[in-house]
């Protein structure tokens, strides 16, 4: 069975609930080459101290392990939020030919929330990109989390 960009984005969705048991913003994402998912990862910052573990980068990281190439020619990535500046910037080094995400980022999303990236003509990399798939589960995870949160502190 041939899996579609739904598919793949439940998978990462599957990591934003990991990242949200381990206290981490809800994020994840997923590398795809050929159909294949060849690389995970979910949002750690907090837990490992690091504040460029963000899901994509680790999935770009795993992927790359994975793979045995820096270079992820041909790979697609899906990710639950739209990416940030730092995580378009990977993805650009990895020369990922697609990207897709679940929810808009008003706040820090570089693929056309805030900024565009992709669309930078001066930029030598370029990635076909595709926003909304399956928005409303991406997006509720997140609601969910921080109203949680924010309730946790006034209580």
């Amino acid at each position: 069975m041939q899996m579609n960009d739904e598919d793949f984005m439940l998978a990462a969705l599957e990591l934003a609930r990991q990242a949200e048991l381990a206290g981490e913003v809800p994020v994840g994402a997923v590398v795809v080459k050929e159909g294949e998912i060849v690389g995970r990862g979910f949002n750690a910052p907090i837990g490992r101290h690091d504040p460029s573990a963000h899901a994509e980068m680790l999935a770009l990281r795993d992927a790359a392990q994975n793979v045995g190439n820096y270079r992820l020619v041909g790979c697609e990535l899906y990710v639950t939020l739209e990416p940030c500046l730092m995580c378009v910037g990977a993805m650009f080094h990895a020369r990922i030919a697609r990207v897709v995400y679940g929810a808009s980022d008003p706040k820090t999303g570089a693929a056309g929330s805030v900024l565009n990236l992709f669309g930078e003509t001066r930029l030598n990399h370029h990635a076909e990109v595709q926003g909304g798939v399956l928005a409303a589960e991406c997006g509720s995870v997140l609601s969910q989390f921080f109203a949680a949160r924010r309730a946790r502190l006034r209580a």
